[in-house]
């Protein structure tokens, strides 16, 4: 053995006695406070009391009785553990209700703790596991994917809610905040100056999300954040059992026009997803397009408000991992269109998004064809078929 890598061993050796002499030993098993979560913990004390006031528990909860009682039967089997020699498990109802007032809160795991009594380690793993599992059970019913049929009703009660004829929903992007995360470099942090992972959704006339995909850093460019998304390669490669085109209603001397998604100018202009014109010196015809556009785009800026408001997690940067950060996000989009669905629309409700910033727009070369439907629609919306009385006061 040479010198040189004897000297190696022997510092290898010295560095890891310290480390071991430095090393923090647990001075409880359990916490002392912990230990008494049985008696003094939130879940143990207030629960059952807090389920016969309905208004406080919807305050708590951001959701009914009724609600919390068809969730945890659906997803009780994905969070059922069985008792140890050492420990008495957590039940499913005590961890649904940690995770859900975790995700309505925004409180940290820190905080949580002293509420639950729950270490925060065991809290990251309940809370991770059931974002997961309500992803998990709820998805398949309340945001299936689309049957052509299903679209036809989309586009009826858009139309009824909108006037915007042929639209399938509002498509929009998010950027979430998080912190930094480890081993990424610049790759989570975006235009805005702050690290975020984007939300791409798609919303219905009623404030639901039909589709949603999570997980693009930040920092990626706007066209391709919509390119590269799930939903984005099924609609390019037309999967998504859109319909057939229609005529527009009494408007049939253009013949049938696709039906459509809208979107700001983040979005390229396509056969199946309109844009605005670009603002400059536009004609009273494309004006009001643009407004036409926009009043019907804003069922997706009002669904990220409605959840933002009610699950305000999504107010404060996330501070776990990417996995655990995307399962927060899809939980907290199925959860708003399972409250959607059952407790309808609460009069508290906003349509502020706070900490939710939007994604930036892009410039697109855009087929003849294209631009042509464009038109089209923009015809209607001036024809005595399409033109609405106020419109032209919004221009």
């Amino acid at each position: 053995m040479d010198f040189k890598r004897a000297v190696c061993i022997v510092a290898l050796v010295l560095r890891n006695r310290k480390k071991r002499r430095q090393r923090k030993f647990r001075k409880y098993w359990i916490h002392p406070l912990t230990s008494r979560r049985f008696e003094k913990g939130f879940f143990q004390k207030k629960y059952k009391i807090l389920r016969e006031h309905p208004d406080k528990f919807f305050n708590y909860f951001r959701m009914s009785v009724a609600s919390f009682d068809k969730i945890l039967h659906n997803v009780r089997p994905y969070i059922t553990f069985m008792d140890t020699k050492f420990r008495k498990c957590i039940s499913p109802e005590e961890r649904l209700s940690v995770t859900l007032r975790y995700l309505a809160s925004g409180n940290s795991m820190k905080s949580l703790y002293f509420e639950y009594l729950i270490g925060t380690t065991t809290l990251s793993e309940i809370i991770e596991h059931t974002c997961k599992s309500l992803w998990i059970c709820l998805q398949p019913t309340y945001m299936p994917e689309k049957t052509e049929e299903d679209w036809i009703n989309i586009a009826n009660f858009y139309f009824e809610r909108t006037h915007f004829p042929n639209c399938l929903g509002s498509i929009d992007g998010k950027h979430i905040r998080i912190e930094r995360p480890e081993n990424t470099g610049s790759e989570a942090f975006n235009y805005k100056k702050y690290y975020s992972l984007i939300l791409l959704a798609i919303a219905d006339a009623d404030y639901c999300f039909t589709a949603i995909d999570v997980g693009a850093y930040g920092s990626n460019s706007d066209s391709s954040v919509f390119k590269n998304s799930n939903f984005g390669k099924r609609f390019l490669n037309n999967q998504m059992h859109l319909p057939e085109s229609a005529t527009l209603p009494d408007y049939e001397e253009v013949g049938p026009l696709p039906f459509v998604f809208v979107g700001d100018e983040a979005f390229p202009l396509m056969e199946h997803l309109m844009r605005p014109y670009p603002n400059r010196n536009l004609s009273i015809k494309q004006r009001v397009y643009n407004y036409r556009l926009s009043y019907a785009r804003r069922t997706v800026e009002c669904a990220f408000g409605i959840m933002a408001n009610k699950w305000r997690i999504l107010h404060r940067p996330l501070d776990v991992k990417l996995d655990f950060c995307d399962h927060i996000i899809k939980a907290c989009c199925i959860l708003h269109n399972f409250v959607r669905q059952h407790d309808g629309k609460q009069l508290n409700e906003s349509f502020q998004v706070s900490e939710m910033q939007g994604i930036a727009s892009i410039r697109t070369r855009s087929s003849n064809n294209v631009i042509d439907v464009r038109n089209l629609f923009a015809d209607y919306f001036t024809s005595t078929a399409g033109a609405l009385s106020w419109q032209y006061e919004n221009i």
